[in-house]
């Protein structure tokens, strides 16, 4: 692919719009309300825009790997951007707008400009895409032709794309192909499991593409995976969840267990004993748990968008690009961060999140952190934290990641991040009321050792009766909590535990519907939870959590330690 061409089609097609330009990068999962095409996530400057019908200009997507389903959707039902126009790399858009063309022929341009273009055309008030130019302001430019798949194909490759396994592998095979000729990649490579994301009802389009995949007769071909799913599939019905959402929801989940995907319903699944080692190429999906198999794994997958997870796991086989690569996995960003004293949990989360407005398009390795020994869990928390503002599939952490050491590029720039940086994250992410009525753990899903240390610091006390407190888990968690008698505590403390959902798929009433403001140790909640939920959310340690539980109140100010 010509890299350095004015403009390129990505994704073919002809459009017509307004133009609504940013240069912040958007998730559309959790940052655009498919019903209504607006732009929900509070933290963003496009927050409150339409973007049904607009020629959408930013420099790329960032967060979570379903935004590829919310585009479809959006596309199915006559509420999406006429176009997408990028100037960086994209895949999870991009996904979305092919499967609405390859599967339901809908079609929705994606182009990508060189910066110097897409920073003159961000100034457009209308922007016409043409077969051969785009044209705006009396300007024409001509458009370079969608890039032709120079990939080199197995004779098993082959026999997959032409229907000898089925038609279900065949279409997985032409939309794997069509990827990884936008990536730029030449071959395919094996992968030995696989991690669905698309099981979130995101909206009905996630539904359609499943079953009719499944219906297909798709089976799966490596050990897959699934997220979490929007429903606890044995209790819904029990804890009134409409019968118009759990079906579809619970429908969805089936048809991916039909189509041979482990029941597993967590977003954490390096947390089960399935977790691939170093230098494993897996195909997962979930913004979270890529960035922590490649950062502290490892292992090696691209940021899968939703719907390409399948196909990966169809044919277990992906396109040999990005972070496969020795080459694509360097720091092209150092980033240098004050290690205050005193510091407690929420410190890895805050962090996780800046690092990722600082790098919001490259790898990053920070430097500083090694000293503040971080847990398996601040890891966690730090990874989840970066997927909500960078689109970056990793980062490294010097004296902690395991391939850190080599990482550097040597063309990498500097950043740093101070406690006044922090200061400010911690009062953006805070803004709101002391008093709360919901603590919500578990985004992504707890650990044992989370649930352990939720339990220690109730110490045996109780939450208030106004104050629900809700832990999200998977279900081997959940299942070693209840064997050791951690769940037991936890219940005894008025905790209430969830399996199969987290807390950016759960919806009202297991929502407690009565909920003014949340609290919350997860960075990536804090961030997506306003535009999700459509209340406020608190951001602080689990110290914090406890205390807002036992007092209905969160501390007011920047914790000591900033």
């Amino acid at each position: 692919m010509n890299d350095t061409a004015p403009a390129r089609s990505i994704m073919g097609g002809t459009a017509e719009g307004r133009v609504v330009a940013t240069q912040e990068a958007l998730s559309f999962w959790g940052g655009v309300d498919p019903a209504t095409g607006r732009v929900i996530d509070v933290h963003h400057p496009l927050h409150g825009e339409c973007l049904t019908g607009a020629v959408l200009m930013m420099p790329s997507s960032r967060g979570s790997c379903t935004g590829s389903g919310v585009l479809l959707d959006m596309a199915l039902t006559g509420r999406a951007p006429a176009a997408l126009i990028f100037c960086e790399a994209e895949d999870v858009l991009t996904l979305g707008a092919l499967v609405a063309a390859e599967m339901f022929g809908r079609q929705l341009p994606v182009v990508r400009l060189r910066p110097d273009i897409f920073a003159n055309l961000s100034q457009a008030k209308t922007i016409r895409i043409e077969a051969a130019a785009i044209v705006a302001d009396g300007k024409t430019i001509p458009l370079l032709s969608p890039a032709t798949s120079a990939l080199s194909l197995t004779e098993a490759d082959r026999s997959m794309l032409e229907g000898g396994e089925g038609v279900a592998v065949a279409q997985a095979m032409r939309i794997l192909v069509a990827m990884a000729a936008q990536q730029g990649a030449t071959s395919l490579i094996d992968v030995t499991q696989g991690h669905i994301d698309g099981c979130i009802y995101a909206s009905p389009a996630n539904l359609t593409f499943a079953e009719k995949m499944a219906d297909l007769g798709g089976r799966v071909r490596v050990p897959t995976t699934m997220n979490a799913i929007s429903v606890d599939r044995a209790n819904w019905r029990s804890q009134g969840v409409p019968e118009d959402f759990g079906d579809p929801a619970a429908r969805l989940a089936d048809a991916y267990v039909r189509m041979g995907c482990r029941p597993t319903f967590t977003c954490s699944p390096y947390l089960l004993d399935s977790a691939p080692g170093a230098g494993e190429a897996i195909g997962w999906a979930e913004s979270n748990a890529v960035i922590f198999a490649n950062t502290v794994l490892g292992a090696r997958t691209a940021k899968h968008p939703d719907f390409l997870d399948l196909c990966i796991a169809l044919t277990g086989r992906a396109p040999l690009s990005g972070v496969y690569l020795d080459e694509n996995r360097k720091a092209t960003r150092i980033i240098d961060v004050e290690l205050p004293e005193h510091r407690d949990d929420a410190f890895w989360p805050l962090i996780g999140y800046l690092a990722g407005k600082a790098s919001p398009d490259r790898i990053p390795m920070l430097r500083g952190l090694a000293a503040g020994n971080p847990s398996r869990d601040d890891l966690k928390a730090l990874c989840a934290a970066f997927g909500t503002t960078s689109a970056a599939p990793m980062l490294h952490v010097e004296g902690v990641t395991p391939e850190a050491n080599n990482a550097q590029h040597p063309n990498a720039d500097r950043h740093a991040i101070m406690r006044a940086d922090m200061a400010a994250a911690w009062k953006m992410l805070n803004e709101g009321p002391e008093q709360v009525e919901l603590v919500a753990i578990g985004s992504p899903h707890a650990s044992l050792a989370e649930c352990r240390a939720l339990a220690d610091a109730f110490a045996g006390r109780r939450r208030l009766p106004e104050v629900m407190v809700i832990v999200t888990a998977g279900r081997d968690v959940i299942a070693k909590a209840e064997e050791e008698g951690t769940l037991a505590r936890l219940r005894d403390s008025g905790v209430q535990v969830l399996p199969d959902l987290c807390w950016c798929s759960i919806s009202e009433p297991v929502f407690p519907p009565g909920t003014r403001a949340v609290m919350t140790n997860s960075g990536k909640y804090a961030h997506y939870g306003p535009g999700l939920s459509g209340r406020i959310v608190r951001f602080g340690s689990l110290a914090n959590c406890v205390e807002a539980a036992l007092t209905g109140r969160v501390p007011v100010g920047v914790p000591d330690w900033i």
